[in-house]
């Protein structure tokens, strides 16, 4: 290997040398430079002694509220490209695992996804997008590790109650559905399970869960838990030897970089399981890169003071370990409603189907810092740790010769996370010198890749700088490091930045806006650009009615489900531009339900997501016992109108609502969310 990698060096030597004299108008980087001399406190990189821990992965989650929502509506060829800048290898992002909601019908972060089962008697694998997204991952990549996970749960398994673990055989039977269903109409096979995704678990149900897996032949399908805290989870494993056996991976969310001890004892695999959840601006750029990096070295160090052995040299840390170790980032890309909940919290940006622009935010390139050099199955050197004036340092390697080294020096105002509390630290100008030792010390050449975060006109991502020849220097090299920087050197030569033409500009969404859902097979469940934020609504096709009212979006729901956040007590989907303040309303209603039945329209509604229950707006509705009501809210509690009207059940009706404001700010409402509403409701 090392003779191999000696040859192709001196050969893209001859040629950069070559191409030298072109280069001397280049924009100034970094200083990197071979050093004869090691000097005290150098960074030593080093195998001799073994390695650390299995590297699992890096990944991002699509789900817990819709997240991927609007990504499906987009236009070719801008949607490949999307894909692209995620999961294709050695361009973009580069990911290794996606993480996907298990659609439970229920409001969970930024609006519901349909569950496979809405009734018991129910299976439907067609439904939402998860499937068609999985599905494209694999694709681009078909060694990507997927994973599923409930955030809520269809009414029927509560048998009444709001709680998943009533009926423990049932509960494990809809999951392990899910799982087959995927295999069986879309030959996806998933890798990861998980529980019930920051919310209790149940002990019981994990091994009746791991029992009903391997009863239908799923004993390669692992069990991740509990999608929380790293507590009380890892002390019960250790007082209980069965659910010690039957949990596969301790899955932490936003744990600070940090791990407790009793997760170490356990010696299974530590993943940041859900992380990051900030805005993709270069704060949330540097927050990814801190913790991409920390997530090991922090977790390492906290937990290995009191059971592990701790060899220190002047700067470097070696850990003694052997634990695998993730991190998956909420979310995979804010495909949804900018002023939703956590607005722009995904790696790169997709909220407008409508014009086909999109953005490749930082976090797109400091993911790629990682993934694109790096594979599940790598492992970290022990040799891994923080540097002394700020900043951090890992190496990973494959065990065939390859070596990935990444620096980070996030500053601390500039890479703060959504949470949690990020205690001070500081970041300074600093050189550091790093030596490769044991089967390391023959490395002739290393590929720099180099992000600088912050002002413009100091600004790159991900670019890539001349190559670090290490063919006289005994395998040290120095570095110059300024705040707000990564660097990942490599032995691989395959990464790359990739790049398509600039998509559309951005658009509002249009001013006039129609839809008559008449579709005979349509490819996803939903409507375009309607996202449901309380109930499912789907295409449906009425076979009863040969004339316009045909083809049509249904409400399906016909009782509350096992939730995960405040759920309204109506249903709602949302439509349209947060700017528009004066607009008229149109839509066909139709009420299925005598007596109890209803149905509004509404605008100028000011909250979406895990808010909708608080939501105010017009609303004008109707009902099924003959009355109209309008509300200045979702709950109905302010009343403007409310008087009787010629309605019943089982009958198309003309519903039009017109809203004006004569004076910007003045109105019933000060803020506008979506100005376009449509939603079937029934009582749960």
């Amino acid at each position: 290997m090392a003779e191999r990698l000696l040859q192709a060096s001196r050969q893209r030597r001859v040629k950069a040398m070559t191409a030298a004299a072109g280069s001397a108008g280049r924009a100034a980087v970094p200083l990197l430079l071979c050093a004869l001399l090691v000097p005290g406190g150098a960074y030593v990189l080093d195998d001799s002694d073994g390695l650390g821990r299995e590297f699992d992965g890096i990944g991002a989650v699509s789900g817990g509220g819709a997240t991927s929502r609007l990504l499906v509506n987009y236009p070719e060829p801008y949607r490949s490209q999307i894909l692209d800048y995620l999961f294709k290898p050695n361009f973009g992002a580069s990911l290794h695992i996606l993480k996907v909601e298990i659609g439970g019908d229920g409001q969970t972060t930024d609006g519901t996804e349909p569950s496979h089962m809405h009734y018991a008697l129910d299976e439907n694998y067609f439904r939402g997008y998860e499937w068609w997204l999985m599905k494209e991952a694999k694709k681009r990549n078909p060694n990507i590790i997927l994973m599923g996970l409930p955030w809520s749960f269809p009414g029927w398994l509560g048998k009444g109650f709001n709680w998943p673990y009533v009926n423990l055989q049932l509960t494990a039977y809809y999951v392990m559905t899910w799982i087959v269903g995927a295999k069986h109409y879309h030959d996806l096979d998933i890798d990861y399970i998980g529980i019930w995704n920051e919310r209790s678990f149940d002990i019981n149900y994990i091994k009746v869960l791991r029992r009903m897996l391997n009863y239908q032949g799923l004993n390669q399908v692992k069990i991740i838990a509990s999608d929380n805290l790293w507590e009380p989870i890892s002390a019960s494993m250790l007082l209980d030897s069965e659910l010690l056996e039957v949990i596969d991976v301790i899955g932490a969310h936003y744990p600070g970089t940090h791990i407790v001890k009793d997760a170490k004892l356990t010696k299974k695999k530590l993943w940041s399981s859900e992380d990051f959840s900030t805005v993709n601006s270069d704060v949330g750029a540097g927050c990814l890169g801190r913790i991409l990096n920390q997530n090991y070295i922090n977790g390492c160090m906290t937990a290995l003071l009191d059971i592990y052995i701790l060899i220190t040299s002047s700067f470097g840390i070696y850990l003694l370990s052997n634990q695998p170790f993730s991190t998956i980032a909420w979310n995979l890309v804010a495909s949804y409603y900018e002023q939703l909940p956590y607005g722009r919290c995904g790696l790169m940006t997709a909220q407008e189907p409508w014009s086909g622009h999109y953005v490749v935010e930082s976090p797109i390139w400091v993911s790629a810092h990682t993934t694109q050099f790096t594979q599940p199955g790598w492992y970290y050197l022990k040799t891994v740790g923080h540097l002394e004036k700020g900043g951090s340092y890992v190496a990973l390697t494959d065990g065939l010769g390859n070596l990935t080294i990444i620096i980070e020096t996030m500053s601390h105002k500039h890479s703060k996370c959504i949470r949690p509390f990020l205690p001070y630290f500081n970041v300074s100008h600093q050189f550091a010198t790093f030596v490769l030792k044991g089967s390391f010390s023959e490395i002739p050449e290393l590929q720099v890749w180099y992000t600088k975060l912050g002002k413009p006109s100091t600004r790159f991502l991900f670019k890539q700088l001349d190559s670090l020849w290490l063919l006289d220097s005994s395998g040290t090299f120095s570095l110059e490091l300024q705040e707000d920087e990564l660097f990942t050197l490599t032995t691989l030569t395959t990464g790359g930045k990739g790049s398509y033409p600039l998509p559309p500009k951005s658009q509002p969404f249009p001013r006039i806006y129609k839809d008559d859902f008449d579709v005979d097979y349509p490819f996803f469940s939903e409507a375009p650009n309607f996202a449901d934020q309380t109930g499912v609504f789907e295409y449906f096709t009425n076979i009863e009615d040969p004339g316009e009212h045909r083809f049509t979006l249904r409400q399906v729901l016909n009782q509350r489900p096992i939730t995960w956040a405040a759920d309204a007590y109506n249903t709602i989907s949302i439509i349209g531009d947060y700017k528009w303040s004066n607009l008229t309303v149109t839509c066909d209603v139709y009420i299925e339900t005598p007596e109890k039945g209803g149905v509004f329209i509404a605008g100028r509604v000011n909250k979406g997501g895990i808010l909708i229950r608080g939501a105010r707006g017009v609303f004008f509705w109707i009902f099924a016992n003959g009355t109209y009501r309008v509300t200045g809210d979702l709950a109905g509690w302010i009343i403007y109108a409310l008087g009787h009207v010629d309605v019943t059940a089982k009958t198309w009706y003309t519903l039009r609502l017109i809203i004006k404001v004569e004076r910007a700010g003045e109105g019933l409402l000060k803020l506008v969310l979506f100005e376009l509403r449509c939603a079937w409701w029934e009582e749960y």
